[in-house]
């Protein structure tokens, strides 16, 4: 119980110190600031800092209405599980933030941020400390890590990618898997055309899964064909379609040492799979117990760590003493959440994902390796993973956080939220180019700080996803109009 309010407490001061920086920009703005609008957290999060503005600002902030849906009056009682993000820059398409886009788009009276829960001198303490620019202008980034799963699903996710994205890394996880550079080939088509509507430039590189059979000939393949640019390694059983996974890092020895040989990347899901490992300690053993061993072996491997969630990992990848060969990629959840926002108030499916959201310490250290003295071997990678909505409110739901359709804007909330918004273009735009020996991009894109709101739901191949913050409304983030 101690160890759980110290997590608390420090939370709370995490995003009290990071609300002060939002600022008021014109007299329309301060307006809806002093209407308790100023605040870039969700609904599900504005109770326990309402309950804090009693003490911090001159006025108590109201309550909020009896009458809310159930589903809202559920996500106000999830406090403390969003730290550290009051003033967000972030990015969205016009598509972002329209209410009417998919399904179930709120009102625009209903805003989240701040809300009424927020006093009116609470919300302007916070907002009018630090100035910003209304636009900020970077190279038009990459998404190293993304899921657009199969068949009529493909058209449905990939334009929200293309949107923002000139180029993404997709997984090979589906059923059967991706895993020789032919089926890649077979898959690559249909994601272009997908995204051509969108964005004819959008370029998809490919990795294959790697499984105990995988061999030197498949490894010479996907090294001539020109769009493979590594193997996903997949422990078997790890998270989801992983049974073709490896068994046994042995098995794979031959394939790893061709991979070094000929120059392509071994990416790496970084759990182990025992189960009687703990949840939340899968990545920090799976460090000590295969890679610092598969590093040592294979000596000019190069790796990339996947959607990094703990101060190990962070720590592991920083310190590493060999500069190119160790690199890892980091999700939007990872860095605006910690674990407590997938109990509180009740069970969170939408927020469930593998690894699984960890402790505030480690979603600070995470975030800090991203913007810290070796920000430079790591780059964004969303692991955006959609799953059709009844399969994750279900007794045994997927695993998957879909945030292809804002990605930018929850990243540039993260780094605004430790006044590190000069390091979001190396993270988002040079930093996965740099690594994989690929040019960065040659064009632009433009964020406008603007309102927006995430849906309910986006189509999905002939059903329904739900998005990550789903029903939020943003005030005041970085958008590119297209």
């Amino acid at each position: 119980m101690e160890t759980y309010l110290k997590d608390n407490e420090r939370e709370m001061r995490a995003t009290t110190s990071t609300a002060m920086m939002t600022t008021t920009r014109t007299t329309t703005r301060t307006t809806s600031t002093s209407s308790g609008r100023a605040l870039f957290l969700p609904r599900c999060y504005c109770s326990s800092l309402s309950s804090f503005a009693s003490s911090f600002a001159s006025s108590s902030s109201s309550s909020s209405s009896a009458t809310k849906s159930r589903r809202r009056s559920c996500r106000q009682s999830a406090s403390n599980s969003f730290p550290s993000r009051a003033a967000g820059e972030t990015a969205a398409t016009t598509t972002f933030r329209r209410g009417g886009e998919g399904k179930g788009g709120r009102a625009a009276s209903k805003f989240f941020v701040g809300r009424r829960a927020m006093s009116s001198s609470f919300s302007a303490a916070f907002s009018s400390t630090t100035a910003a620019a209304d636009s900020l202008t970077m190279t038009k980034p990459d998404d190293w890590h993304l899921h657009v799963r199969d068949g009529s699903k493909i058209a449905s996710v990939v334009p929200h990618t293309a949107k923002q994205f000139d180029r993404a890394l997709i997984m090979p996880n589906l059923q059967p898997p991706v895993r020789t550079a032919e089926e890649a080939s077979g898959y690559r088509k249909l994601i272009l055309e997908a995204a051509k509507t969108t964005n004819a430039k959008f370029e998809p590189h490919m990795t294959l899964y790697l499984t105990d059979e995988t061999s030197e000939k498949t490894v010479e393949d996907a090294a001539k064909c020109g769009f493979v640019r590594g193997f996903k390694l997949y422990p078997a059983g790890a998270t989801t379609n992983s049974s073709f996974g490896v068994t046994d890092v042995k098995k794979v020895m031959p394939a790893l040492k061709k991979m070094a040989e000929l120059g392509l990347i071994l990416q790496v899901h970084g759990e182990v799979t025992h189960q009687t490992v703990d949840i939340f300690d899968r990545e920090a053993r799976y460090i000590e117990e295969v890679l610092k061993p598969l590093l040592e072996e294979v000596k000019d491997l190069r790796v990339v760590m996947e959607h990094i969630t703990t101060k190990n990992a962070a720590d592991f990848v920083s310190n590493f003493p060999e500069d190119g060969r160790l690199a890892a990629t980091i999700t939007p959840q990872h860095v605006l959440l910690n674990r407590n926002a997938l109990f509180k108030g009740g069970m969170r499916p939408h927020l469930y994902c593998l690894p699984i959201l960890k402790r505030e310490e480690h979603r600070e250290a995470v975030l800090n390796a991203a913007v810290g003295p070796k920000s430079e071997r790591f780059f964004l990678g969303t692991d955006s993973a959609p799953h059709p909505k009844g399969a994750k409110e279900s007794a045994c739901g997927c695993a998957g956080v879909f945030s292809a359709h804002a990605a930018l804007s929850f990243y540039a909330m993260a780094f605004d939220s430790v006044g590190k918004l000069d390091k979001l273009e190396a993270f988002a735009s040079h930093n996965g180019a740099d690594f994989y020996r690929v040019p960065r991009n040659s064009g632009t894109i433009t964020l406008k700080r603007e309102e927006w709101e995430v849906p309910e739901t986006y189509e999905f191949g002939g059903d329904v996803v739900v998005p990550f913050f789903a029903g939020e409304r943003f005030r005041g983030p970085f958008n590119k109009k297209f």
